[in-house]
């Protein structure tokens, strides 16, 4: 499988996210960049999540059918189903298409911005959930990457 380096401008691996991509602040999706995206790849997935929220996993982030010849995301990514220049956004757990920035009650939590490579197009519309991209890719991921970056909240 191939391995993608997924990096942000806007915060290191590890490193702290800006109040601005949170919801103390504009709550905008950060810019993300990739490197390379394994040869046979025919569209990529976006996934952001937070293990450390106290109900379980949260959703931030679900986005699919992106282009492979794409090399990453712009900041503020509009909250809408399509995404310009190609690609869909499904829901949050905050019910909503597109990115939702950490909101975390207390304490510090980690974000995993994870992207796939997959050897197809997924064609799904609507609502789509973490879980049913999920679903859809399997058996179709070929390479990947993350990022990590936390945010505190008291």
């Amino acid at each position: 499988m191939g391995a993608i380096k997924v990096t942000s401008a806007a915060f290191a691996e590890g490193g702290m996210i800006p109040a601005r991509f949170t919801c103390d602040g504009a709550d905008s999706s950060p810019a993300l960049s990739w490197d390379t995206v394994p040869e046979g790849a025919k569209s990529l997935a976006l996934i952001c999540d937070d293990p450390d929220a106290p109900m379980g996993t949260w959703v931030h982030w679900v986005t699919y059918d992106l282009l492979p010849t794409i090399k990453g995301l712009p900041e503020n990514v509009p909250p809408a189903e399509t995404i310009p220049g190609g690609g869909k956004q499904g829901h949050s757990d905050f019910g909503k298409f597109g990115y939702g920035g950490p909101c975390p009650p207390g304490g510090t939590h980690r974000y995993f911005f994870k992207l796939y490579a997959l050897d197809a197009m997924l064609l799904l519309s609507g609502k789509v959930t973490k879980k049913q991209l999920e679903a859809a890719m399997k058996g179709h991921v070929i390479g990947q990457g993350q990022l990590m970056g936390k945010y505190s909240r008291k």
